[in-house]
């Protein structure tokens, strides 16, 4: 039994689900389609292995890639430097129970909203609405 419940909607993430589409191949789709605009990924947590080597817990297939427009991190950064604790932009892919996969990609604009600055807004939306198209492109 996994200890960690399904993906599901909230007010801070713009999710998607896959149900024709394995885990392993959701990983790779999301990988591609990041690529696509813009993000590389500069590091990925294996939630599942992490949390099974530390506590011998077994849990559904869970991975965080953490995500990065180094043009649009770059602009955040020069107009808000402590803004670099809220990056990279987080992308979680998980398995569901029945055998296809949710992303899960952190909403910029409400990440954002902590830092209270309007002029950062229309990065924040930037950044969205790239994460919207990679959501899309998903199939």
């Amino acid at each position: 039994m996994s200890t960690i419940p399904p993906l599901a909607d909230s007010r801070y993430t713009l999710t998607r689900t896959l149900p024709d589409t394995t885990y392993d191949d959701a990983v790779a789709a999301v990988r591609a389609a990041l690529s696509t605009e813009g993000f590389g990924v500069l590091t990925e947590i294996d939630v599942k292995a992490t949390l099974n080597k530390k506590l011998g817990a077994e849990t559904r297939p869970y991975v965080i890639l953490g995500a990065c427009n180094p043009p649009l991190a770059h602009q955040a950064l020069q107009a808000e430097p402590a803004i670099g604790a809220l990056l990279p932009c987080n992308v979680v892919v998980a398995a569901t129970d029945e055998g296809g996969a949710t992303v899960a990609a952190i909403d910029p604009v409400a990440m954002f909203e902590v830092v209270g600055r309007e002029d950062i807004a229309p990065l924040a939306r930037e950044v969205r609405a790239r994460l919207e198209r990679v959501l899309a492109a998903l199939g």
